[in-house]
């Protein structure tokens, strides 16, 4: 032991010389009772140092190893998609993945959540089909095609098929999945009584911001598609800049947006899809064990984000008709009147905003589904 500043050529210190270091006389003998007396407040003092040192420094190393994931969504608090992801939260943790929720757009609309993951900012994003389809495009197939799907054993036989190859392509771009859902369908909501495309023509449409190719496309077809992003629609419905909207129930409901749309067709539009992504920079630097976990856990929260997204649905339409929304029921005739209209859109999405591959494989799925079906 040197206590010297002197170069460690110097000799060390003998044991008497070091117990005058704590305060024992330097004539004492070594081991003397009366110097390790004195010393022994020191030594004392030191072991208390070096265990509240320790202690301290425990915490800091585990939170050094513990890996922090900023996750963004436009889930509206209080649903029970958050719930899943707050009991995700609640299992990531042991792990050392700290996961930190950001929902109802805390941090914007999803182009907003996108540019934040390719900064780093955020580093995951449980986004609807919309934000997917702008990394990327083969999620549309799904997504964008309306009246594609007549129920969800239809949308559940044409995803799975194309999802692992959707997998593929958004991780080639730097998004891992770890689970896909959707929250029922979207249905179209408007601040005056309508039922048939015509009724609708006459309306302001919100639409998503940042797809033109949509917005040209209803253009084209005699519609009037007002392009914003999420958190616009309640303040310009307020102005009548929009008057008609297409969203899940659940949406409407959490945005209080049945207190100015009061009318609403029963009409399975389009399903809203949904997957939670990860950069996948930041999934590679948690060890590939801790990784297997953390997938697992996600994969439960996808299957209850699915399962209860469907049912919350529903139990927001009643909800808004207890606060006055009026629904239309669809008949079969209208139904299809309304198909009818949605397939003369098609030709325009294939190519522009559907892949035409995979426009074409989830038309050829949806054909072998339905003849399998047939008695």
């Amino acid at each position: 032991m040197n206590f010297s500043s002197e170069p460690p050529s110097k000799p060390a210190l003998t044991m008497n010389a070091q117990l005058h270091h704590f305060g024992a006389p330097a004539s004492a003998p070594a081991f003397a009772p009366r110097a390790v007396k004195a010393a022994a407040p020191f030594l004392r003092r030191l072991a208390l140092l070096l265990t509240l040192t320790a202690l301290l420094a425990a915490p800091a190393r585990a939170a050094e190893k513990q890996v922090r994931i900023n996750l963004g969504t436009l889930a509206p608090r209080g649903s029970t998609y958050l719930q899943s992801l707050q009991q995700m939260k609640a299992k990531w943790e042991p792990a050392g993945v700290r996961l930190v929720i950001y929902p109802d757009g805390a941090q914007g609309g999803e182009a907003d959540m996108i540019r934040l993951m390719n900064i780093g900012t955020l580093q995951a994003g449980f986004l609807t089909g919309v934000g997917l389809s702008d990394i990327e495009p083969r999620v549309a197939g799904l997504q964008s095609v309306p009246m594609l799907f007549r129920d969800f054993a239809e949308y559940d036989y044409v995803s799975a098929k194309l999802q692992p190859t959707m997998e593929k392509h958004l991780e080639a771009k730097g998004f891992v999945v770890l689970f896909w859902a959707d929250a029922g369908w979207v249905r179209y909501f408007a601040k005056q009584p309508f039922e048939t495309p015509d009724d609708l023509r006459k309306r302001k449409v919100f639409v998503w911001a940042g797809n033109p190719h949509q917005v040209n496309i209803l253009k084209k077809h005699g519609f009037n598609p007002v392009p914003l992003e999420t958190a616009e629609i309640l303040p310009m419905l307020k102005r009548d800049t929009i008057n008609a909207v297409s969203c899940p129930p659940i949406f409407a409901l959490a945005g209080q947006l049945d207190t100015d749309l009061k009318f609403m067709i029963e009409l399975n539009w389009a399903p809203l899809l949904g997957a939670c992504v990860v950069k996948k920079d930041a999934w590679e630097k948690i060890p590939a064990e801790t990784r297997a976990k953390l997938l697992e856990a996600a994969r439960v929260a996808g299957a209850e984000i699915r399962e209860n997204g469907r049912k919350e649905a529903d139990r927001s339409v009643e909800a808004m008709k207890k606060r006055g929304l009026t629904v239309k029921s669809v008949s079969p005739e209208l139904e299809a009147l309304w198909r009818a209209e949605a397939e003369k859109v098609y030709p325009d999405l294939r190519g522009s905003i559907v892949p035409e591959d995979v426009f074409d494989e989830a038309q050829q799925l949806i054909r072998e589904y339905r003849a399998g079906r047939q008695p």
